[in-house]
C-alpha cells in the first residue's frame, strides 16, 4: 500500500527504567548487561531498552510478546501515560517527551484513541452516551457528538443497540462499544491494548475479523497489543516482537515465520500451520511466458510449444489478465483460420491476490490443474502457483 511509505509515529532509542536511579541502570546497559542482571546489581527494572521502529500511516502494527516483555509498558509510553526515561516519540513532528502539559493534553486529543481490555465503560451510560464520552469531554456540542457516535456505532454493526445499557451486552458488544467510542473521537491513531484478550474464543476471532475490516475502510493507524501469537500473525500488517524489554525481530508475518531473527522467534514460532498463514505470494513464480488478445492463434501455440506448457494466461498492453487459452482451443482457432485467440479465451481458471493464504489454495486446483494465477489490485497478472509449489514452500518453511 502506498500510504503505508508515509511514517506516522518514529520511535527512536526509547527506553524505560523503573526505579529511582535510572541512570545507573542504562550505565549498565550501555556495558552490555540485561535485565535480569541490572535488577540483581539494582533492584531497578529495565521496562524497555533502546526501542526503535516506525508506524507507517494507515498501518496495523501489532505489538506483541509474553508477560513481562515489555508491551503494554511500550503503548503506555506512545501517549504518555508513562515518562519515558530516554529516547524520541515523533508523531507528525512533534517529538512526545518534550510536550508541556498543556501541549501533551492537546496532542492526546488529536491523535489518541484507547481501547482497553476490560472495555471500560461506564455502567450508568447507555450504548449512545458511551459511545459519546470522549467527544463530551473535549467540549464537542450535543448535536455533533450524537451524530458522530451514531456513525460510529454504525461502523461496528451497534445499530439499535444504542439505548442498552452495558451490562445488556455480551462481551463482544460491550468491546465494539469501546471500539465505537474510540472511533467516535477520530484521532489519527488507533491504541489497542489486549482489546480481545477477555473474550471468548470464537467471539475473539469474529472482533479480529471485524477489526480488520473496519482497518480496510477506515485506513486508521493502529498499534495493536497482544501476547497471542496467533492474533498478531491473523491481523498485523506488521509485527514487533519483544523480549526482556528489547526488540527481538521486526516483520512482516510471513518474514516472522519464514526468516525467524533467532532461536527465541524460532521456539515462539513452533506449531504454527505455515498452510494458514504463509500467502500465493511466497509460492508464486514467474510467467513463463503470455499472450496477448492480439496474438494468432499460430503465435500462441509457438509460445506454447517453446515453454512446454499447455495452457496459456493472456494480458493486455498494461498486463491486465484478460484470460487463459488451453492449446486444444489454439489449435481449434488456427484450424479455422482465425485471426486472433480472442473468442477462443476462457474464463473457467482461478485467480487470486498475493495475500490470500496457502491453505485455501489446495482446493483451488482443478484436475486440469491449471497454475493460479496471482494478480494485483489493477488485476494486473503478477505470477503463478503450481500444486508443486504449494507443497515446497511449506516444506522449507518446516525447516526453519
Amino acid at each position: 500500500m502506498d500510504d503505508k511509505q508515509n511514517v506516522k509515529i518514529k520511535v527512536r532509542g526509547l527506553s524505560k527504567v523503573f526505579g529511582k536511579n535510572p541512570q545507573k541502570a542504562l550505565e549498565l546497559r550501555n556495558q552490555g548487561l540485561k535485565r535480569p542482571e541490572i535488577l540483581e546489581k539494582t533492584g531497578q527494572t529495565l521496562g524497555l531498552s533502546n526501542i526503535e521502529f516506525d508506524v507507517h500511516e494507515g498501518e496495523l502494527l501489532v505489538v506483541m510478546g509474553l508477560s513481562g516483555s515489555g508491551k503494554s509498558t511500550l503503548i503506555r509510553c506512545l501517549n504518555r501515560l508513562i515518562e519515558t526515561t530516554e529516547g524520541e516519540i515523533v508523531i507528525d513532528g512533534e517529538n512526545i517527551p518534550t510536550l508541556s502539559d498543556k501541549a501533551l493534553l492537546e496532542c492526546r486529543r488529536r491523535h489518541f484513541s484507547m481501547v482497553f481490555q476490560n472495555f471500560a465503560l461506564f455502567p450508568h451510560r447507555t450504548v449512545q452516551k458511551n459511545a459519546e464520552f470522549g467527544l463530551e469531554i473535549r467540549g464537542v456540542s450535543k448535536d455533533e457528538r450524537h451524530k458522530l457516535a451514531r456513525e460510529s456505532l454504525h461502523q461496528v454493526g451497534l445499530d439499535g443497540w444504542e439505548d442498552a445499557y452495558p451490562n445488556q451486552l455480551s462481551g463482544g458488544m460491550q468491546q465494539r462499544v469501546g471500539l465505537a467510542r474510540a472511533l467516535a473521537n477520530d484521532a489519527s491513531v488507533l491504541l489497542m491494548d489486549e482489546a480481545f484478550s477477555a473474550l471468548d474464543p470464537l467471539i475473539r476471532k469474529d472482533m479480529q475479523q471485524e477489526l480488520m475490516q473496519l482497518q480496510a475502510k477506515t485506513k486508521k493507524t493502529t498499534v495493536f497489543i497482544t501476547h497471542d501469537l496467533d492474533e498478531a500473525l491473523s491481523i498485523g500488517d506488521r509485527i514487533v516482537l519483544l523480549k526482556d524489554g528489547e526488540i527481538v525481530q521486526i516483520g512482516t508475518p510471513e518474514e516472522i515465520l519464514t526468516r525467524p531473527a533467532d532461536d527465541y522467534v524460532r521456539r515462539f514460532i513452533e506449531g504454527v500451520d505455515m498452510s494458514r498463514i504463509l500467502t500465493a505470494e511466497s509460492a508464486m513464480r514467474r510467467v513463463r511466458e503470455t499472450a496477448r488478445e492480439s496474438d494468432g492463434p499460430r503465435t500462441a501455440l509457438y509460445k506454447m510449444r517453446e515453454n512446454s506448457i499447455d495452457s496459456i494466461y493472456v494480458t493486455d498492453r498494461n498486463r491486465k489478465l484478460v484470460g487463459l487459452l488451453e492449446v486444444d482451443a489454439a489449435s481449434q482457432a488456427a484450424d479455422q483460420g482465425a485471426d486472433t485467440i480472442a473468442e477462443y479465451v476462457t474464463q473457467d481458471f482461478r485467480r487470486v491476490k498475493p495475500d490470500e493464504p496457502l491453505q485455501n489454495l489446495f482446493a483451488m486446483f482443478s484436475e486440469k490443474s491449471f497454475p493460479i494465477a496471482v494478480e494485483d489490485d489493477q488485476q494486473r497478472l503478477l505470477g503463478v502457483v503450481v500444486k508443486g509449489g504449494v507443497l515446497n514452500e511449506l516444506a522449507r518453511a518446516g525447516e526453519q
